[in-house]
């Protein structure tokens, strides 16, 4: 399957393939090159070295007419075989070379001259398994079955190891004329670019040894970034597009940041742990869910809800989780993490259960409800930021109204609608009663605290217990007393959470990935 970088030939890998084609037209296209040896040799092997490093595969190179004449090709294949390249495969046409798809009749190479690259690469090649296809194109130039035979022979009693036979038309009769009659004195190399209706069956029943898929990764990637620049564009928003793309996450796995966090751990200084509390006392039941199921144990895709939010935790590091459960206090269960019990839940408010769980407020610390859902991005930036506590607010709470919708935010300042606007705001309020007009977004139920607003967050709670209003308080009235004595940060995001209220909500949370 063809490659042109480090993560496409990760994602070749991904998808079962056998081996990785470096194809020199997508290698081209990607550094906004033509496809005529526009790219030197030298741009070549330095995307090549990254795409070897990715991959455990096997790596054919594209390597064009050979860069030259016998001497450049035996400088090339030396330089291959340092990078740990499987193959290269060189074309019978002229350096520079065009594209075989543009233009009729394009001129070849001498039989013998060619033949003299295909020797020089042989000899220069430092690892036995190093393999070398000779690439005929009189099928494409019009000078039809007997020459490519011809061209074929030569090419093999050269010293190539395999013949690739290219064809320009839509069906592989003359693909398997050749084949035929070639006998497998070699094995045989395809591209069934313009005769992909072909059934592979086909090809495996006529011996053909390998076939390359050219180019399709990067036309697929062109159409896809086409049109999500075209989207962005026109909206001057990321609300279109950011469901429908591949996740930071995903990019994260492919790229092997597991592998980084696995070595830092064994080779950096320790550093604290992040731990969270998550709030799961209240139970609130949903419509049609079983009798005594608690929300958060709500089946998503064949996760709770609570596993899928303590997922998302651990994926972010946040590793020591505690949840606070009260209703249904039997049904709530995670293997891995804490249970603290809140059995006064029917009496007492969030800020009770939070403070059922102080002795978990130590160093940072997460506090997330037991009903959310989010994208790891907004946990991201609330544990990248340096502020002592942060909470994650969704402007479009300052503009869509929803049932059941209590924690308003007022704020210091209001969202620019810049998906840039990095500019610092502070928290004045969460509530319910909040007139229209000051409503700055929606807290999403997801705060963090550094070591030093931790310990604020404690001596907040510690005070609605000396004040004797910490069984009714909420967390919206604890963070709105922290904000009157210390800055609580407000990050705006737009969109990307769910609060899991309704069925609606959990049809919807089924498909939020």
């Amino acid at each position: 399957m063809e490659a042109h970088d480090g993560i496409s030939a990760k994602l070749v890998q991904e998808a079962g393939f056998r081996g990785v084609w470096a194809s020199g037209l997508t290698t081209s296209a990607a550094l906004g090159l033509r496809d005529s040896n526009e790219a030197s040799w030298t741009q070549v092997l330095d995307v090549l070295e990254y795409m070897a490093d990715a991959t455990t595969l096997p790596i054919l190179v594209d390597g064009d007419t050979g860069h030259g004449n016998f001497n450049n090709v035996r400088r090339f294949v030396r330089k291959l075989c340092e990078r740990g390249i499987a193959g290269v495969c060189i074309e019978d046409k002229l350096f520079p070379k065009t594209n075989s798809f543009i233009g009729e009749a394009q001129p070849l190479a001498d039989v013998d001259e060619f033949c003299g690259r295909i020797k020089a690469g042989k000899d220069s090649q430092t690892d036995d398994d190093f393999v070398l296809v000779a690439r005929v194109e009189a099928l494409i130039s019009g000078q039809g079955m007997e020459e490519a035979l011809r061209r074929a022979e030569a090419y093999h009693r050269a010293g190539a190891d395999a013949i690739l036979i290219h064809s320009k038309k839509s069906d592989a009769a003359e693909i398997f004329e050749f084949t035929e009659r070639w006998a497998n004195r070699a094995p045989v190399v395809i591209v069934p670019t313009m005769y992909y209706a072909t059934p592979t069956d086909l090809f495996r029943q006529a011996g053909i040894s390998t076939i390359i898929w050219a180019n399709h990764l990067m036309r697929s990637s062109i159409a896809a970034m086409r049109e999500t620049a075209a989207r962005i564009h026109e909206d001057q928003s990321l609300v279109r597009v950011e469901g429908s793309v591949a996740t930071v996450k995903d990019i994260f796995r492919i790229v092997g940041n597991a592998e980084l966090e696995e070595a830092e751990r064994r080779y950096l200084p320790a550093r604290p742990a992040v731990s969270a509390v998550v709030l799961a006392a209240s139970g609130g039941e949903l419509a049609g869910l079983a009798a005594g199921q608690p929300k958060c144990m709500a089946d998503i895709r064949g996760q709770s809800l609570l596993a899928r939010l303590v997922g998302t935790l651990r994926e972010s590091g946040v590793r020591n989780v505690s949840v606070v459960r009260g209703a249904h206090k039997e049904a709530v269960a995670l293997q891995g993490v804490r249970m603290v019990d809140n059995d006064r839940h029917a009496s007492t408010g969030e800020a009770w259960s939070l403070a059922s769980a102080r002795d978990a407020i130590r160093g940072e610390t997460v506090v997330a409800y037991g009903d959310v859902l989010f994208r790891r991005y907004i946990l991201d930036s609330l544990l990248t930021s340096r502020a002592d506590v942060v909470v994650a607010v969704d402007t479009l709470g300052a503009t869509q109204s929803r049932p059941g919708q209590r924690d308003l935010v007022v704020a210091d300042r209001r969202f620019s609608g810049d998906y840039l606007d990095d500019s610092p705001a502070t928290l004045r309020r969460i509530a319910q009663d909040i007139a229209p007009d000051e409503i700055c977004g929606e807290w999403m139920g997801l705060a963090r605290f550094s070591a030093r607003g931790a310990e604020w967050l404690r001596e907040e709670i510690a005070a609605l217990e000396a004040e004797g209003l910490l069984e009714g308080a909420d967390l919206p009235a604890l963070l709105t007393r922290l904000a009157a004595k210390h800055p609580v940060r407000v990050k705006y995001f737009t969109g990307h959470w769910l609060d899991v209220d309704t069925l609606t909500d959990l049809a919807e949370a089924r498909n939020f990935t």
